[in-house]
């Protein structure tokens, strides 16, 4: 509500911020564990969180591999410099959901010998499309970082393109190490799983409907296609 109205229901509060990525995430890790071992999801939950804090405390203090950025104080408490919580927050959500959404437009051919891969490349690029989405939210809505002037000749809202070069390799990184804790090993047939792909799309609506509110037209828009796109790719994966 607070994007439509002209006055703010909560002030200058970041707690509704905080309380919403915390509801997303332990929804998205109680999905999972209905298709998976607990300790699995444990075990899975821990190495994304460590990679993506290793990723961004190192990207934070050199640059690499994301571009030069400085956390803003609306971020929320630092887990240590100079990483904010949320930040492994939003990548397990990130990592999980796309993931999920990947595994419905993948369903045809889980079969097949080189399905593993697939998945891996299509999660890491949904990981990339919802970042797309977000970098706008967080840096001209959110104000949740920023972006120092570089000299690359290409930028998404002061973002530079490598950070999302840096997004594609963190999330093969990370896949690299969850999948094997991802993967069910009792041999049953899964059943569809839409809760990713619905909370994977709502985070992506508040990204649009925030890039519409602040006349971030672009942004808007590529959301939107992108969501689209996946969506249909993923329920008529879904239905095969």
């Amino acid at each position: 509500m607070s994007l439509w109205s002209p006055f703010p229901q909560f002030g200058e509060a970041r707690w509704p911020d905080a309380l919403l990525l915390l509801l997303v995430a332990a929804t998205t890790l109680a999905s999972l564990a209905r298709r998976l071992p607990g300790q699995n999801v444990i075990l899975a939950s821990i190495i994304i969180v460590a990679i993506a804090s290793g990723a961004h405390t190192v990207g934070a203090l050199t640059a690499i591999p994301f571009g030069p950025f400085l956390y803003a104080d609306g971020i929320g408490p630092q887990l240590f410099y100079p990483l904010p919580w949320a930040v492994p927050v939003i990548w397990l959500v990130a990592i999980l959901t796309s993931r999920g959404v990947g595994r419905l437009m993948l369903r045809p051919w889980r079969k097949t010998k080189n399905y593993g891969f697939w998945l891996m490349g299509v999660t890491t690029a949904l990981v990339v499309l919802f970042d797309v989405g977000l970098e706008p939210f967080a840096t001209r809505v959110r104000h949740l970082w920023f972006w120092a002037p570089t000299h690359a000749w290409l930028y998404w809202y002061t973002t530079p393109w490598v950070n999302f070069l840096g997004w594609a390799a963190v999330a093969v990184l990370i896949l690299a190490f969850t999948t094997p804790t991802l993967i069910n090993k009792k041999p049953v047939k899964q059943p569809r799983d839409y809760k990713p792909l619905i909370v994977w799309l709502l985070l992506n609506a508040l990204f649009v409907t925030a890039a519409f509110v602040n006349q971030l037209w672009w942004a808007a828009g590529l959301t939107t296609a992108g969501a689209v796109t996946a969506s249909v790719f993923a329920v008529r994966g879904a239905r095969w």
